[in-house]
């Protein structure tokens, strides 16, 4: 165990014996342990406290392991605590349906104390890494998500779930984002780092920013709709197109991305940032970057 806080890990399965052999095991190794006979009882707790990681048993009586993963997996309060199925049940089909409901490992009983100890400690370290990611992600003024080699959305910010739930409600990019994010990861020249779909109602720019896991990219999205920069046009006066360029100069965008977002040539940028810094009165980026901010404030990214 590390300096951190003490990890705790609540056990779920019907049967004493077993709850008593891990328990003891999980205290002697120095972490918190809770204990729930039942899926209903986990649940219950859940709403209290949420633990590290979770030992679940795979069949119980009422509600059982599969069922209660659902569940948990589905609140948005608990979608993030690993699961680790115990399972007596040794066909593939069962340890499918496992890991369809949400578990990230298994073991199968009888329980072999060593080696749910290694997998625990494994996964609560990855757990804590990830959080600790999230966290740092959640805390930029930009609304970010993380994606597996399917498409799948493996993890949304609180302001990416907010631009277009409905876009991201299926789990999975956009059919027009996952193609262009293919091209992202297989390095197409012929693919731009960001690009703006029409997602229902709205316009979204999403932006590549790189691999963050094995076979997870992060991405950023905003929507571009809202990124016309209207009050720069009254603040400088500004025509609406030098307005909208400003206000991706202060979203850190070089020549070459805010040509793709609006449609234009790096060339053309250039002549209305020149525009830009002579009604701003700068001379550089900076500048006219620090110029638009002050107007825009907590609004940009």
């Amino acid at each position: 165990m590390t300096s951190e806080r003490r990890a705790t890990v609540m056990i779920v399965d019907d049967t004493p014996a077993n709850l008593a052999l891990l328990s003891d095991a999980l205290d002697d190794e120095g972490y918190e342990v809770l204990v729930a006979p039942s899926g209903q009882s986990a649940l219950r707790q859940l709403e209290i406290t949420q633990p590290d990681i979770i030992l679940l048993d795979a069949v119980m009586p009422g509600l059982d392991g599969f069922e209660t993963c659902r569940r948990l997996k589905a609140n948005r309060d608990t979608e993030d605590i690993p699961v680790i199925f115990m399972t007596a049940l040794a066909g593939t089909e069962d340890i499918v349906r496992g890991f369809g409901e949400g578990a990230i490992d298994y073991v199968t009983k009888p329980i072999r104390v060593e080696e749910v100890l290694a997998r625990i400690a494994t996964h609560i370290a990855r757990s804590r890494r990830l959080r600790r990611a999230n966290s740092t992600v959640e805390a930029l003024p930009r609304a970010s998500l993380t994606v597996d080699v399917d498409g799948a959305i493996t993890w949304l910010s609180e302001r990416a779930r907010d631009i277009v739930p409905t876009a991201f409600a299926r789990g999975e990019l956009p059919p027009a984002a996952a193609e262009w994010l293919s091209r992202c990861r297989q390095q197409d020249p012929s693919a731009a780092r960001s690009t703006t779909l029409t997602l229902g109602e709205r316009r979204v720019l999403f932006e590549y920013c790189g691999q963050v896991e094995d076979d997870e990219v992060l991405l950023f999205c905003e929507p571009a709709d809202e990124m016309t920069g209207a009050s720069l046009t009254g603040a400088f006066g500004l025509t609406p197109r030098e307005a909208e360029v400003l206000r991706w100069v202060a979203a850190g965008k070089t020549n070459r991305e805010i040509g793709v977002i609006l449609g234009l040539s790096p060339r053309t940028v250039t002549k209305h940032l020149e525009h830009v810094f002579a009604k701003l009165g700068v001379e550089t980026r900076t500048a006219a970057a620090s110029r638009a901010l002050a107007v825009l404030g907590s609004g940009v990214g």
